[in-house]
């Protein structure tokens, strides 16, 4: 007679997955379920080879969306992952196996959505922990299912548990279909002669797959299911991408700290110990054997008096902080970081199913020798070298499809011949990779096609400027035409000075930078000329009579440009650009108090002005609104505070200002002052106030010593009650 075993298992758990590789043995079954999508059958003998490593996921994406938005689902597995060692063990063994949930085609369908779980279906697990007398659902799993060594099954408890736990449960809509298929599955494989089946699911579905279902009964919840076309693969993933504080929703917190109870079958506690004391070492942190040896005693200690069967990740833990770390908090949180998630990245082979860009972007990272890994990692280019080169373009192409497998930092090193990137491979970028196929089937035609289009829906000046940017970055010869023509139509007829200055800082870098890296920019040459003309030109009118809000965008821009020319270093450019801030500081009472004093500092700092302290005397003066001076202030002290460290003139005007203000209008002014200096590093704010207490507050034109402003006879019951609080001083 024919014999089905259904074993209820948790997700990613290391006890159950030993447990279950056991049970498979002792049953030999000649046919194998497991709980996963059944159009990864094509691919599923892939596990077995070599060059498979865990992590890895199964992927499902739309191959053909109707409605233009491509879904996707991963199957993550680890090592530990009990579903991950069922396929295996029916490899070696030469036994079928086969996937039995849902397909992707109908789980990926649109569908309305449905509810969220709540009570025992939200949280089944947390149920059965607090009839145990547990408060945290994971640790009593762990200490009945995943810290067991040796001893009976636990599938007839866990199936005995979920049935009670199920009772007279409803099943949710989706959750009747998923059974109601594996149930058709298992009945498939028994009529074609299998005569030992083993069905491998979540715990939670057990009751449902033993139940007594007419068949026609699942065929009509199955029937016109909406379904979409799917493709399947397998992805490299990561285990921080298993732990629960990625979002997926079967994960667990701890996957190094799983990985390394799965794997370690003897001592599990010393070893782990011994290898967060291998991590200490290596920062240099001092750990001796002693230290360790003290460890694991006191993590079995806390075991022992807590009940538990095996110390758990929280009494390594605490022991590991006593002992190890000696209290300290940031040693914990390196272990954490490097074991009990444990970044890993796994790897999948050569003929695993991928789209053509996929494929070209391997053969790239071979070619450079850039390698993907899960841990962040930091790579300094020198782009006068050709592999760096060559590199770089390829992490700015990639960008342009959306792949920020590299991020761009700032270089620590001065000069353009520099980058500094920031590399971490995620696993959604497998998808990505699949969604910007669309573009091309190289890494280079796809951003190029990327770029061309981007060009022609972009609907600002300063995005089209981008665009021409990243162009020259990844070296896209072949979209930079048709990139600079839109580029140049749409900049011959804007009219809004604001966003010609919004556009010219990615202009100007990218005409910087371009004979850097080999390109040509003789077409972008000519836009900023013409923008720099037309920024200087209509800045004037633009700039006058602006309110709050759009004096302080304007004050951006102006900063903007400002530092694109520097960067330019065209002489031509920069004096056109300083003769027409000097027309504007000609209009008295034209500006705004905020833009007035940016362009007042902008032009001291070039050495163009020799009456600033004047400047700011009747900018501050009484005449003038508290509101407007405070403005005036602000910009002209904004970006540091070296002016006043190093200018006593204008100290004291300033200081002198902010005394003499009635109470009411400092009241006013305080947030922009605030606002102000807050900007300032802390260092710098240090030696001004230093420097104003060693001089005192004095008005401007006499100083005088900081002792003159104190009056003695109305400080005396302060200092006396001062006195008294420290002890000083006995009362009368």
């Amino acid at each position: 007679m024919s014999q089905v075993e259904v074993f209820g298992i948790r997700h990613h758990g290391p006890g159950s997955a030993r447990a279950l590789r056991g049970a498979l043995e002792d049953f030999k079954p000649d046919a194998v379920l497991v709980e996963g999508p059944p159009e990864a059958d094509a691919i599923v003998e892939l596990a077995g080879d070599p060059a498979m490593v865990p992590p890895v996921a199964l992927l499902a994406y739309s191959a053909a969306p109707a409605d233009g938005d491509r879904r996707a689902a991963f199957w993550p597995f680890a090592e530990f992952s009990p579903e991950w060692q069922a396929v295996r063990y029916a490899l070696s063994a030469g036994v079928p196996v086969r996937f039995c949930d849902l397909p992707a085609a109908n789980q990926l369908a649109p569908a309305e959505e449905e509810p969220p779980e709540e009570g025992i279906r939200l949280d089944p697990l947390g149920w059965l922990a607090k009839a145990a007398g547990y408060d945290d659902a994971e640790r009593w799993w762990d200490d009945v299912v995943e810290h067991r060594h040796g001893g009976p099954s636990p599938f007839p408890a866990i199936a005995e548990a979920m049935a009670e736990l199920r009772g007279e449960l409803e099943p949710a809509p989706r959750e009747e279909q998923r059974e109601a298929h594996m149930r058709r599955t298992v009945r498939r494989a028994l009529k074609e002669g299998h005569e030992r089946v083993a069905v491998v699911c979540g715990a939670w579905h057990v009751p449902a797959l033993r139940a007594k279902v007419p068949a026609t009964r699942d065929d009509q919840t199955l029937r016109g299911l909406p379904k979409t076309k799917v493709a399947m693969t397998w992805v490299p993933w990561t285990h921080g991408r298993l732990a629960g504080r990625s979002g997926y929703g079967a994960g667990v917190r701890s996957p190094g700290w799983y990985h390394h109870l799965f794997a370690a079958r003897d001592r599990p506690i010393e070893r782990w110990l011994t290898a967060a004391a291998r991590v200490l070492r290596e920062e240099d942190l001092h750990v001796s054997s002693a230290h360790v040896i003290e460890a694991v005693r006191l993590a079995e200690a806390l075991a022992a008096l807590r009940g538990r069967p095996l110390a758990g990740l929280d009494e390594v833990t605490e022991a590991t902080r006593a002992v190890l770390c000696e209290g300290a908090d940031l040693p914990v949180r390196l272990i954490q970081d490097r074991m009990v998630v444990g970044e890993r990245l796994g790897a999948v082979p050569e003929r695993t199913p991928m789209v053509p860009l996929q494929r070209d972007l391997q053969a790239e990272q071979r070619r450079l020798r850039l390698r993907p890994s899960a841990l962040e990692k930091e790579q300094d280019l020198d782009l006068r070298k050709p592999t760096d080169l060559e590199r770089s373009r390829l992490l700015h192409r990639l960008r342009m499809l959306d792949v920020h497998w590299g991020v761009p930092a700032e270089s620590r090193s001065k000069g353009t011949f520099r980058e500094t990137w920031t590399l971490l491979w995620r696993p959604e970028f497998d998808v990505e990779l699949i969604e910007a196929s669309a573009w091309g089937t190289t890494v280079r035609g796809a951003s190029t096609a990327r770029a061309r289009e981007a060009a022609e829906n972009a609907t600002a000046l300063a995005d089209l400027t981008s665009v021409a940017e990243r162009c020259l970055l990844a070296d896209l010869g072949d979209a930079l035409p048709a990139v600079m023509r839109a580029l140049a139509d749409r900049a011959a007829v804007d009219t809004d000075v604001a966003h010609l200055m919004a556009a010219m800082p990615a202009l100007v870098r990218a005409l910087r930078y371009g004979d850097v890296r080999g390109t040509s920019t003789g077409p972008l040459a000519a836009v900023v000329d013409g923008l720099v003309v037309r920024v200087c030109v209509g800045l004037p009118p633009a700039i006058t009579g602006l309110d709050d809000d759009a004096a302080r965008e304007f004050l951006g821009h102006v900063d903007a440009v400002h530092g694109a020319l520097a960067l330019l270093d065209d002489e031509g450019h920069i004096e056109r650009w300083r003769r027409t801030l000097e027309g504007l500081l000609g209009r008295p009472g034209a500006l705004h108090g905020l833009i007035e004093g940016r362009l007042t500092r902008l032009l001291l700092d070039a050495g163009r002005l020799d009456d600033v302290p004047d400047r700011m005397a009747r900018a501050v003066s009484v005449g003038e609104a508290p509101d407007r001076a405070a403005a005036w202030v602000e910009g002209f002290l904004a970006g540091g505070g070296l002016l006043l460290m190093h200018d006593e003139a204008l100290l004291r005007l300033v200081d002198g200002w902010i005394a003499g203000l009635p109470a009411d209008s400092f009241t006013d002014v305080l947030p922009l002052l605030r606002r102000t200096f807050g900007t300032y590093p802390a260092a710098e704010r240090r030696a001004i106030g230093e420097r104003l207490r060693r001089r005192g507050r004095a008005p401007a034109g006499r100083a005088r010593p900081p002792e003159d402003d104190v009056d003695e006879a109305r400080a005396a019951p302060a200092t006396a009650t001062a006195l008294r609080i420290l002890g000083w001083e006995r009362p009368a």
